[in-house]
């Protein structure tokens, strides 16, 4: 039994069961997550993008506003970022899709051109010539077309996070009271809750502007290496920006592919050049510096999750992997403190620091309150006359 004076850290000793805890309650979640996907993940996704309107809510509200005008002009702002954010990405994949298959012939001349040169080395290019013929941009822009068509028949899904998100303002003009009701009972639960919103909060707006960012630039590199469809991939490295860790690759392809067609090899080699430039100074350096740790998650595991909720979720795990990590780290480890060791497994080295930091500090101020504490019990008199003094 601990006494009154100890800090929080000793109370609780890490053991084995709480990580298995953790697991089971991750594996009963992503199962059910796994078939109630097309509900949940879509629900969770406009709970996520509504914690991240809510301080412009707070501050409309501040400014004068009632609260329900507050929620509801919240609620139109979402509603037409999302809607610009879907008709620019189906825009810019409807073009690509028109505008690849004029590409086929450059694309198998440069193939048999490879071919020739590999000869030179003795590499027998007999049964690889024969794959000349099958190469085909039809299907690249068969591809894109069913993404379009896949996006614009996502009608279910949109109208889950279209009404989600109208309840979800209706509901936050009245949730102060249950929140208080939740940091009396739960108050671990409670503050692990806290550091979800703010990490998501930040990880959606940071993401945002640095992916506005990223896509400028690039549309202004591509424009001056003469890449056609600037625009088009302009649009596709801001939606892949919010895919942790692979989305750069995925929105590099298709650009240098078109780089390499158009202008030859040099222009492949610039766009790559430039891509890798821009991805690594701006999301490598830059961007982890102000969004500073509010998220923490290690790269490793920022991966990990990537791969693990796109195959629970599906293609919108892709997106609200970082996101759903989060809200599981909440939930499992940070809301119980018998399982934070796991922490050290999950985030950054950064975020350890801090939690160590913190834990210093907690410990130091319930050593000086057990010191306070025995001082009191061996000098009761002292406290009245200090008092006395004060009045």
């Amino acid at each position: 039994m601990s006494t009154l004076g100890e800090p929080s850290a000793t109370r609780f000793r890490p053991s084995l069961a709480s990580a298995a805890v953790v697991i089971a309650g991750l594996t009963v979640g992503a199962v059910g997550l796994y078939f109630t996907a097309s509900i949940v993940a879509p629900a969770f996704f406009a709970f996520t993008l509504f914690v991240s309107a809510r301080p412009l809510q707070r501050l409309l509200e501040r400014a004068g506003a009632p609260r329900i005008v507050a929620a509801v002009l919240v609620l139109l702002g979402l509603y037409v970022v999302l809607t610009a954010l879907v008709i620019a990405t189906i825009a810019s994949l409807t073009q690509a899709a028109l505008e690849l298959p004029r590409y086929t012939r450059d694309l198998q001349m440069i193939y048999l051109d490879t071919l020739n040169w590999l000869e030179q080395f003795g590499v027998d290019d007999a049964a690889l010539a024969q794959y000349a013929s099958s190469i085909d941009l039809n299907r690249v822009a068969d591809l894109l077309g069913a993404v379009v068509q896949g996006t614009t028949s996502a009608g279910g899904q949109a109208l889950v996070i279209l009404v989600v998100m109208f309840f979800l303002a209706i509901d936050s003009t009245s949730v102060r009271s249950r929140w208080q009701l939740l940091t009396a009972s739960r108050p671990e639960l409670a503050t692990s809750l806290r550091a979800f919103f703010a990490g998501v909060r930040k990880y959606w707006v940071v993401c945002t502007v640095f992916g506005l960012i990223v896509a400028a630039l690039d549309v202004i590199a591509l424009w001056i290496i003469g890449v056609p469809l600037a625009l088009v991939w302009g649009v596709l490295a801001f939606v892949t920006n919010y895919i942790p860790n692979v989305g750069f690759v995925i929105g590099l392809i298709p650009p240098a592919l078109i780089a390499l067609l158009e202008g030859g090899v040099t222009d492949m080699v610039a766009v790559i050049v430039t891509y890798s430039v821009l991805n690594f100074t701006i999301q490598t350096i830059i961007q982890p510096k102000v969004v500073g740790d509010a998220v923490g998650l290690s790269p490793a595991v920022s991966f990990l999750s990537l791969t693990f909720w796109t195959v629970v979720v599906g293609p919108l795990g892709a997106i609200l992997a970082v996101p759903l990590t989060l809200a599981a780290k909440a939930g499992l480890v940070d809301a119980h403190p018998e399982a934070r060791w796991i922490n050290a497994f999950l985030v950054t080295d950064t975020q350890a620091k801090r939690a160590l930091n913190q834990n210093d500090t907690t410990a130091s101020a319930a050593t000086g309150a057990s010191r306070t504490a025995k001082a009191t019990k061996a000098n009761p008199e002292q406290p009245e006359a200090e008092e006395t003094n004060s009045a």
